[in-house]
Parts: structure tokens; sequence; C-alpha cells
């Protein structure tokens, strides 16, 4: 009981060990309000050294290394927390599919006041109760992933829509043929047990199946499309800290997606339609109308053309010497600022100060950070149409290329410029 007592002492509360979920979840909130208050502190040019003050350059340089240290600080405790978070989700999900279970049984008791208990009531409770077992040992196999959730998180650490609504499809489908199994193992006589046979053919239950091939073959089909993409350089991926459930109708960066919105929505009131089918008519499966699969069909063919029309490889436009207020015109020499102009510089989801520091310009055979340069609220260096970095020194005088490359990896094309004396 002491043991116990000083574990909850020592780990709850104000807890930033890291070693239990609440410590990581403390410890990144903690380690994001410091990144805030640093940055909104140098924005506002207090805490530089006297040492590099005099200097725009070495002071920009200073500020640059110090929130990229901070950065890292705020990445590690976030990854720490999408590990504990993860590690807490299976138990979570198999609550949420045991409770599913508990509807069930209640709705099942209501309706059946009146009419009686029925054997399609007994077999949807069992398969209920199966595919729930089912889904609680997968869980705990995949604890450390997420749980239930495991196979509908995707490489980047984010929930993917597509095997979200792939899967939602095979657990109805499953559900149903179990539901008909039940009945078929319960049932007394050759008629009853025909009848039921008759309901897993085909002429009955088409427009289930049709979209169930198509919705899984848009899963495997979209992670093949994102893989090739990604290694033909042209779709940056940046992982996710941890998955969330809005990862199914926003993009990488947060916004909201409508290929990705439509699809679940249509895909949602099709699966409700299909279950509302089987309650009523538990001896077959779902005989999806033509109208609502092909309505499907258009919506999944939409979010597998948003999915290949998404993304770019980023490109520089144009690079131009920078220019304060007062400064002359003058041709680029060694030590002034370049600004570097294109689109796509920043990748979707990659707009936090540590993956902004991973950005790397380089000018001939010399690599430059991107300097960070905050402001309150942000950074108005680097942004995803413009960069600016000083030409080093141990840049050799005449035509220099200029290459971006984004926190992704991904290389932009060439640009050349002249640098003189």
């Amino acid at each position: 009981m002491a043991v116990q007592e000083a574990r909850q002492g020592a780990h709850g509360g104000g807890c930033t060990c890291g070693d239990c979920p609440h410590g990581a979840r403390e410890g990144h909130r903690r380690a994001v309000a410091a990144f805030l208050a640093k940055r909104d502190e140098l924005a506002a040019g207090e805490g530089l050294p006297a040492a590099v003050a005099h200097s725009a350059g070495a002071s920009r340089q200073w500020v640059s290394d110090e929130l990229t240290q901070s950065a890292h600080a705020v990445a590690e405790r976030g990854r720490a927390e999408g590990e504990a978070w993860l590690g807490l989700l299976w138990r979570r999900t198999a609550g949420v599919v045991w409770g599913a279970v508990g509807v069930l049984l209640l709705v099942q008791a209501l309706t059946a006041i009146g009419t009686g208990w029925t054997l399609a009531r007994t077999a949807g409770l069992l398969s209920a109760v199966v595919v729930g077992g089912l889904l609680t040992g997968a869980g705990h196999l995949h604890r450390a992933r997420g749980g239930v959730l495991a196979p509908v998180i995707g490489e980047d650490n984010r929930l993917s829509t597509s095997r979200a609504v792939a899967a939602c499809w095979v657990l109805l489908v499953v559900f149903a043929v179990l539901v008909l199994a039940g009945q078929l193992a319960g049932a007394s006589g050759h008629r009853q047990r025909d009848e039921l046979i008759a309901g897993l053919e085909l002429a009955r239950a088409a427009g289930a199946v049709t979209v169930l091939a198509v919705v899984c073959g848009v899963a495997v089909l979209v992670r093949r499309v994102v893989g090739l993409r990604v290694l033909g350089q042209r779709l940056q991926k940046v992982p996710a800290h941890r998955p969330r459930a809005a990862d199914l109708l926003t993009d990488d960066a947060g916004r909201g997606s409508f290929a990705d919105t439509q699809y679940v929505l249509v895909s949602a009131v099709a699966i409700v339609f299909a279950a509302v089918r089987l309650a009523r008519r538990p001896e077959q499966l779902p005989d999806l109308p033509w109208g609502l699969a092909l309505l499907v069909l258009v919506s999944a063919a939409t979010y597998l053309a948003g999915k290949y029309a998404e993304g770019g490889r980023p490109v520089i436009l144009s690079v131009v010497r920078a220019r304060e207020a007062g400064d002359l015109d003058a041709p680029i020499r060694t030590g002034d600022d370049i600004e570097i102009r294109g689109a796509g510089f920043v990748p979707p989801g990659a707009q936090s100060a540590d993956r902004l520091a991973r950005m790397v310009v380089r000018i001939g055979t010399v690599h430059v950070h991107v300097p960070l340069v905050p402001v309150p609220g942000g950074f108005t260096n680097p942004t995803d149409a413009a960069l600016t970095v000083p030409v080093p020194v141990d840049v050799e005088p005449g035509p220099v290329d200029v290459q971006v490359i984004t926190a992704a990896g991904v290389e932009t094309n060439r640009c050349t410029i002249d640098v003189t004396d």
C-alpha cells in the first residue's frame, strides 16, 4: 500500500517524469508553454547576449539556435506523449467495443418487449460477443500501436481514412455472416435452413459485396499510390506525433479535406442503412440498393482522385538578393542574404519549429541551415513560399547552384545565381 501511494504521489499532479502517461502529457504541455514563452521573448528582442546584440546576423543565428534546441526538446516530449497515449488507447478501444455490445443488448431487450425473444436476437448477441472478443484479443496483441485502431493507423502515424472506411465495412459484413451462421446453427427445420443459406446468395447481396470489394481495393491502392509518390519525391510526408480522430476528415496539415470528408460521410450513411436492413431482415446479408451502392462507388472514386491530385514537388521559382530598408542595390556577394521564392517549402504537417529547423539550403557545395526568425505567434522565416538565408563566405565566386531540401527530405530543382567578389 505504501509503495502504491508513493507511486501515485510521484506520478500525479504535475508529474513530468515521462515514465507514465500523465507525466508524458504534463511534460509535453510544459515544454510547449516554455517554448512559446521563449519564442515570444526573443521575438520582442529580449534575452539576447551582449556579445551578439551588436550584429544582426550573429543575433539571428543565436536566436535560431536557441529556438531549435527548445523545439527539439518539445518534439522529444511530444513523441513520448504519443507513445504513452498509444499504450493507453487499446484499453479505451476495448471499452468502446464492449460498450457497443452492451448497447446492442439493451436495444434488443427493448425491442423484444411485446414481440418476444427470437433466434435472430440470440444470434446477433452471440455474434457481437464473438466479434468483440476477437477485436479485444487483436487489440491486446497490438497494444503498443493503439490496440484495435492499429490496422487503420498509417505509416505516417495518422489515422487512414481509406483503411477506416474499409474496416467498418469488413466488420459489418463479418457480423452479418456470423448472425446468419448463428441462426443456421439454431434452426430446426429444413425449410428455415434453406432460407438462411439462400440469404447468402449473390443476387441478394450484390450491392454490399461490390461496395466491400471497392472500398478494400481503394484502401490497398491508396497505400500503394502514396508510397510510390513519396519515393518518387512527388509527395511530401511528415510523420505525426500521434494519431487523432480528426485525421479522418483533414489533410496532413490539419485542414479540412473535401475528398476525405465526403468519403467518410457517404460511407457512414451507407453503413447505417445496411445495419438497419440487417436488423430488419437478419436472415440474409444486407441488400444494399444499387442506387446507394453507386453513390458509395462515386464517393470512393472521388477520394481516390483526390489522393492522386494532392501533393507535389517543391519548386524554386527565383532567387534574389534580400535588401533591407536604406540598403543600396548591388549584386549578390558572400555574407549577403538571399531570398528564395517558390512553393512547397513547408510540407503539410511540418509547421512546428523542430520540423522548420530541419530545412537546409544547398548553395554550391555548402549546406546552410535555414534560420528561424520568430515573431509573436509564429515565424516569418521560413515560410511555404519564401525563405531567407545568408550566403556563407565558403561559397566560391561565380555561378552557383541553389537548392532547397525540405523537412520531408525532398529536394527542389536547382536555380543558378552569380556570386561576385
